[in-house]
């Protein structure tokens, strides 16, 4: 076998602002400590980053550790936290779980004539220390075929934003939805930490995007954060790039534990999101989108969407790109 570590050409790296040593970040270091303590924390992971290469190796393996391995807290397993997903030609070929030490997924893929499109999407809670790819000796390794979408989606919420409950991390609803339309992707998703700081307004607003998706109602501590910060983080983005389309969604989990006091208080927090769209669209902003979280796990077997009441499950992140993909799509024709 010939081993390449995951920063060697012509492997490359997709969705991250730090890829070189041992520091795999989503966030520059020169404001990963400027936010709060969860985002310093949590952009050192690097949920929604993608190794991507092209071989005609019939063989490919990956090993990789990372700091440690934590129980789930959202009702997400090790492989979700963890471990790396391996998607060739679209279609998912392996997991890698994980130890402290290593891991080793061994992918056998049927030997084709043409270069195959290889993605391995990594761990979404945790850091990753080392990562190697390894292919057949005398086998093909060229870099990855770009992007239909070329300039990143960039996504910025919470939790669910981020993944945590996902099995794996090329199943969540942000990669389903960069998956199926072939775009690359940022995913700025921080459980419990995206509160809408003007510092992250100001650097998302510096970023080249294709689309913004504004995603952040599950960490506003209160209604009143929410209002608070919610339009000047839309105001902050749209003053930088007039032309960006941004999508607004409000929180998927509508039903709460389903009270009545549950669906109230959340009716009021979309009431905040629709206001901002609504807003917007009345100073002739014609180029923002809203999608109301309470559609996002359809009428059937909704309880069935969360691992715990409150984060997507596998189904929940399934019927959540099965309404945002056709929404994006619209979008990205339009623009």
């Amino acid at each position: 076998m010939k081993w390449y570590d995951l920063t060697d050409a012509p492997l490359q790296i997709h969705g991250l602002a730090v890829k070189k040593g041992t520091k795999f970040f989503r966030l520059p270091e020169d404001i990963i400590d400027q936010v709060n303590d969860g985002v310093t924390r949590l952009a050192t992971f690097p949920a929604g980053g993608r190794i991507r290469f092209r071989t005609d190796s019939p063989v490919i393996e990956i090993r990789h550790n990372v700091t440690v391995v934590p129980l789930g807290g959202a009702g997400e397993g090790t492989i979700g936290r963890s471990g790396m997903s391996c998607y060739v030609n679209g279609t998912l070929r392996g997991n890698n779980p994980v130890s402290t030490d290593s891991a080793l997924l061994i992918l056998r893929v049927k030997k084709q004539a043409e270069m195959q499109d290889v993605d391995i999407y990594m761990p979404i809670l945790n850091r990753v220390i080392t990562c190697e790819i390894g292919v057949e000796d005398g086998a093909k390794v060229e870099s990855p075929r770009p992007y239909t979408i070329e300039k990143p989606i960039v996504f910025y919420g919470s939790s669910i934003t981020n993944g945590a409950a996902a099995s794996h991390p090329g199943i969540n609803y942000v990669a389903r939805v960069c998956r199926r339309l072939d775009a690359d992707f940022i995913n700025l998703g921080f459980a419990g930490a995206a509160k809408g700081e003007q510092i992250m307004a100001d650097y998302i607003a510096g970023l080249q995007m294709s689309l913004f998706v504004l995603d952040y109602d599950h960490n506003a501590p209160t209604v009143e954060h929410l209002e608070s910060t919610h339009y000047n983080f839309y105001e902050t983005v749209r003053k930088a790039q007039p032309s960006l389309p941004i999508l607004m969604i409000s929180k998927p989990d509508f039903d709460g534990n389903f009270t009545k006091e549950a669906k109230e208080y959340n009716a009021r927090r979309r009431a905040v999101i629709q206001a901002t769209y609504d807003k917007a669209r009345k100073n002739g902003d014609k180029n923002v989108y809203f999608i109301d979280g309470e559609t996002l796990f359809g009428t059937e077997d909704r309880e069935s969407c969360t691992s715990d009441l409150c984060h997507p499950n596998d189904l929940g992140f399934y019927r959540m790109a099965n309404v945002v993909t056709p929404v994006v799509e619209k979008i990205l024709k339009k623009a």
